[in-house]
């Protein structure tokens, strides 16, 4: 799962994606493809845009609900979580300090 995530941020179009869900979460295509264009200046395809939502849902990063005929994407951001408490320390929650 972490190799999945570390995948998925490797990108910069995905990690924009991730800042739009993380301003409005459940949006639709259209609205992710809209504000990538607009907002961010991508001008990159529909496919494209589905292509990185389908490796950001594989590392769980985004969930997708149907709701008639709309498919919403929303921000989940437990595998964050996951992976920051991997290398924190317990007792204090914050990284160890090296000691030198």
């Amino acid at each position: 799962m972490a190799d999945d995530l570390f995948k998925a941020l490797a990108d910069g179009t995905r990690r924009t994606i991730l800042d739009e869900l993380t301003e409005k979460s459940g949006q639709t295509l259209f609205e992710i493809c809209a504000r990538l264009s607009m907002k961010h200046g991508l001008g990159i395809s529909r496919q494209a845009v589905s292509q990185h939502l389908a490796v950001l849902e594989a590392a769980g990063l985004v969930e997708a609900r149907r709701e008639g005929r709309y498919k919403f994407h929303d921000l989940n951001v437990a595998p964050l979580r996951h992976i920051t408490e991997r290398w924190l320390d317990p007792r204090t929650s914050e990284p160890d300090k090296d000691p030198s």
